[in-house]
């Protein structure tokens, strides 16, 4: 399915009812937040790590097929029992064995009379396993930020409050759900973000655990600090600084009666805030 074209906002404006990935104008426009790829836990704009409990040549791979049968990671191949069952020597049974191919894919099947089950077979499947994979079925976008004051209405003052928010929606912020299922077990996961870190350019940070409020000059907090989500004393030296900020997702998973979490970051584009200092007039 062809995705709709995305609708253009304003700065700090909502995407339309029933869509949540839309793109926004900024003075510092960045590029669009695409979906994640796992990648190492913790890490910068990534998944987690997936369990890979089946690996081959050093790739993931899926240690059960629906065609194949299981993964046997001593030899690279996959098993199931043959059907129907030819006669076999005393104790033995016949698999059908199904070999992953030099580069790649899988191979002919080959039928081999085996005394014991090899390694993985019959394995149930693995609820951590199925909550990456629901993980991998949803988009967890990169916030778009902004600030106020602006680049593009000129400076900000030393000592003054600086407004921070970013794109709301679930796919920006949570709360966003999905499942995956194998075999007969369900896996579902709940994601939203535990808190918002922003990097405000003079080694300082702030902690918010909403979105933000956008700014406006005719709205109850003009010329106050922001009511959820700034840098409440501002900066205390004049310069140029580029913000940015980093959620901080918490990916809940529960199934096959365990559970988990996954964490997962995702980092904006920075914007750029220009600070002069305050000037005092006396006579």
């Amino acid at each position: 399915m062809t995705a709709p074209t995305p609708a253009v906002a304003d700065p700090g404006a909502e995407c339309p009812v029933g869509q949540t990935d839309c793109s926004v104008w900024d003075d510092e426009p960045g590029a669009p937040g695409n979906p994640g790829t796992p990648g190492g836990p913790g890490g910068g704009d990534g998944d987690g790590g997936g369990p890979a409990k089946c690996q081959w040549n050093g790739k993931p791979v899926d240690c059960y097929d629906e065609e194949a049968g299981w993964f046997n990671n001593s030899d690279g191949c996959y098993y199931k029992l043959s059907e129907p069952q030819r006669p076999a020597s005393p104790g033995k049974q016949w698999y059908t064995r199904t070999c992953i191919n030099p580069g790649g894919g899988l191979g002919s099947a080959q039928e081999v009379e085996l005394d014991a089950p090899p390694p993985g077979f019959g394995a149930p499947p693995d609820p951590e396993e199925l909550a990456f994979r629901a993980l991998a079925s949803i988009d967890l976008l990169k916030p778009h930020i902004w600030v106020a004051p602006r680049k593009s209405q000129g400076p900000g003052l030393v000592g003054l409050p600086v407004w921070l928010w970013a794109s709301p929606g679930p796919n920006y912020f949570g709360e966003i759900s999905a499942s995956a299922s194998e075999r007969g077990l369900t896996v579902r996961i709940t994601a939203k973000v535990n808190q918002a870190v922003w990097n405000m350019g003079d080694g300082e940070t702030v902690t918010c655990k909403v979105p933000g409020t956008p700014y406006s000059t005719t709205g109850p907090f003009a010329g106050q600090k922001s009511p959820d989500c700034g840098y409440d004393n501002g900066y205390r030296k004049a310069g140029t600084y580029r913000i940015s900020v980093t959620n901080h997702w918490v990916v809940e998973w529960e199934g096959g009666n365990e559970s988990g979490t996954i964490p997962v970051t995702r980092t904006s584009d920075s914007a750029q805030i220009q600070i002069n200092e305050l000037q005092v007039v006396t006579r």
